[in-house]
């Protein structure tokens, strides 16, 4: 996978609309399901119960939708790198949403496209929406938006 560099304020305007790119396939596997359940408190047993879960709705357990959110940075990392900052704080997260649930032991990626850059006085202001779809397919596992501030 090669990482896509934006140049820039310009660079970051110039792309807005476009896919950036596809980060690779993560597997999300009971372990960092559990872990992530023992880090956070939510140990609900949807997640972490394999023998409850069985019977459950779904047949298996799911990982958490915030568990899917915490990917986001790592995926996103894989597809793009800006350039000419000295540094990126995320300043909020908008419509996130998970129109299906992500099974234990499914992979998944993310499809990061910039959809809105904003100048302020405190930096360059920009939106990305993740698709983060599963290897399973259908409807995507979480879609959302992040906003990251960059600054100089």
């Amino acid at each position: 996978m090669t990482v896509r560099m934006v140049a820039g304020t310009e660079g970051l305007e110039a792309a807005v609309g476009e896919e950036l790119g596809v980060s690779d396939w993560v597997i999300v596997d009971q372990d960092m399901i559990d872990g992530f359940g023992e880090i956070t408190g939510d140990e609900q047993w949807i997640h972490v119960d394999p023998v409850r879960a069985a019977q459950g709705p779904f047949g298996t357990t799911i990982a958490h939708g915030f568990l899917v959110l915490s990917l986001i940075p790592s995926l996103a990392n894989q597809v793009y790198d800006v350039l000419g900052f000295s540094a990126r704080v995320n300043y909020g997260l908008e419509k996130a949403r998970f129109p299906q649930p992500l099974r234990s032991g499914e992979k998944v990626r993310d499809h990061v496209t910039i959809v809105g850059v904003e100048r302020t006085a405190t930096g360059t202001r920009v939106t990305f929406s993740h698709q983060i779809e599963s290897d399973r397919g259908g409807r995507p596992v979480c879609v959302a938006q992040t906003v990251i501030l960059f600054t100089e």
